[in-house]
């Protein structure tokens, strides 16, 4: 017999950046959640490592950001590479008028423990790991709760005046929901693997684009986590030509770690992320809502997803709360935090699109690759990396926390920055297309794998 369902004013699915801060930010303004995490704990790899500043903000208006800065971290003041022989600098933080003017590198499991505790002192908040949510209550046509399957297997039946699926790419809730969901086109997959890291190699964020690949290194103190971006289903193909192969591979890129590559010993070193981006129609019915990953996944460029969630969550956190006092909530509610964050989902996903197209042929070059010549223009033009550092580093409608009233403090900086980041925005998609013209018409056709 399945147990009574427990009743909540709000049922978060999902205990990632999303779930979590959504989850803390509401119990924070004494509303009854449950967050439920189907893992028994937030120790999972190759998850987005970069805090960018936007979410700092966020956690400095929480009073959160000093205790924050004291966990292991790496501080990225500049985003840059190097495209075949030319180095450049994409982004830069230092300029931007927050508290904290530099991305922070992580490991997701230290944010995500460090965040939940700190919920916890909250009576409001309630976290339930090893609980996997199978199902979603109905009533007519409105979600009314969830069904989950607890650590020993049980059904556990939660009922809440309103769910919030946070649960990813790939999202049990908006499956459950009905949502309709567009997909885009990536033509490029990851693989993610790691490499110690020694006195002298790269402190910021270091990429590396030539002979058929791109490289990134994301300094975790003592290792890197490297992310060798490769043509799309082209994994298997570069399995069977060997470990041997593909160690060249990142030597070629990174020749500093000649007598290092030989750490990776086989196959099970190295991990296979499928990219995708998309996108819910509409992220709600009546009692359900999709945030984060839930309503619009991201490709890793920029490592821009965990922040784009984290300010989905305050945006429907500003929203919701006054709503979940009084009953269930309306559907216009559902509505507008859609329209709040839509647009910066739309704008960020047009960015990567283009940039993905950019790059797609020189993935599909064996041989030296040489930087386009817009590209060149682009990333030596004075202002350029201070436009796209709003752009990465605050998202184009950056959100501040409402007080625990549910009032908002005041949008105007944040307007400032969005509209600064905007530009950036538009400004990374014409550089993209102008790179992608510029190599289409530079090279012939080739070989792949």
């Amino acid at each position: 017999m399945p147990e009574p369902p427990l009743e909540k004013a709000c049922c978060v699915v999902g205990g990632g950046p999303a779930g979590i801060m959504l989850g803390y930010l509401l119990a924070r303004a004494g509303v009854p959640v449950t967050v439920l995490e189907k893992h028994g704990d937030f120790f999972r790899d190759f998850r987005g490592d970069t805090v960018h500043p936007s979410t700092l903000e966020v956690l400095y208006q929480l009073g959160l950001l000093d205790e924050f800065l004291k966990l292991p971290h790496q501080k990225v003041t500049s985003i840059g590479g190097i495209y075949g022989d030319f180095p450049f600098q994409a982004a830069g933080f230092r300029h931007l008028p927050v508290h904290a003017k530099f991305t922070a590198l992580m490991p997701q499991w230290d944010f995500l423990n460090f965040l939940s505790d700190r919920a916890r002192r909250f009576p409001a908040f309630d976290l339930r790991m090893h609980h996997d949510v199978v199902d979603l209550k109905m009533d007519g046509g409105r979600v009314t709760g969830v069904v989950a399957r607890g650590s020993e297997g049980e059904n556990v039946h939660i009922g809440a005046r309103l769910v919030v699926g946070c649960d990813g790419r790939n999202s049990v809730t908006r499956r459950a929901g009905g949502l309709e969901l567009m997909e885009f086109g990536v033509p490029i997959d990851v693989l993610w693997f790691r490499i110690s890291r020694r006195p002298g190699d790269p402190d910021q964020v270091f990429g590396s684009i030539n002979y058929g690949y791109a490289l990134i290194l994301i300094n975790r103190g003592s290792y890197f986590q490297g992310g060798l971006i490769i043509r799309k289903g082209s994994f298997d193909a570069i399995k069977r030509r060997g470990l041997e192969e593909f160690r060249g591979a990142i030597l070629r890129l990174a020749p500093y770690f000649d007598g290092r590559v030989e750490e990776l010993r086989d196959w099970d070193q190295v991990k296979l992320l499928t990219v995708q981006i998309d996108r819910l129609r509409r992220w709600y019915r009546p009692g359900l809502l999709c945030i984060g990953d839930a309503a619009h996944a991201m490709s890793p460029a920029g490592g821009v997803g965990i922040n784009l969630a984290i300010q989905d969550a305050v945006a429907a956190a500003n929203l919701l709360v006054p709503a979940l006092r009084s009953g269930p909530v309306p559907e216009d509610v559902l509505a507008a935090v859609q329209r709040r964050r839509e647009f910066p989902a739309r704008v960020t996903q047009a960015v990567q699109v283009n940039i993905h197209k950019a790059f797609a042929r020189v993935f599909e070059n064996p041989g030296p690759v040489k930087a386009p010549l817009a590209f060149q223009i682009a990333m030596r033009t004075p202002g350029v990396p201070w436009l796209l550092g709003y752009a990465v580093g605050m998202g184009v409608r950056p959100e501040r926390v409402a007080d625990v009233g549910g009032r908002d403090r005041g949008r105007r900086p944040a307007l400032a920055i969005g509209i600064a980041a905007a530009i950036g925005a538009a400004l990374a998609v014409l550089v993209a297309r102008g790179g992608r013209r510029s190599v289409e018409r530079r090279q012939a056709p080739v070989a792949t794998v």
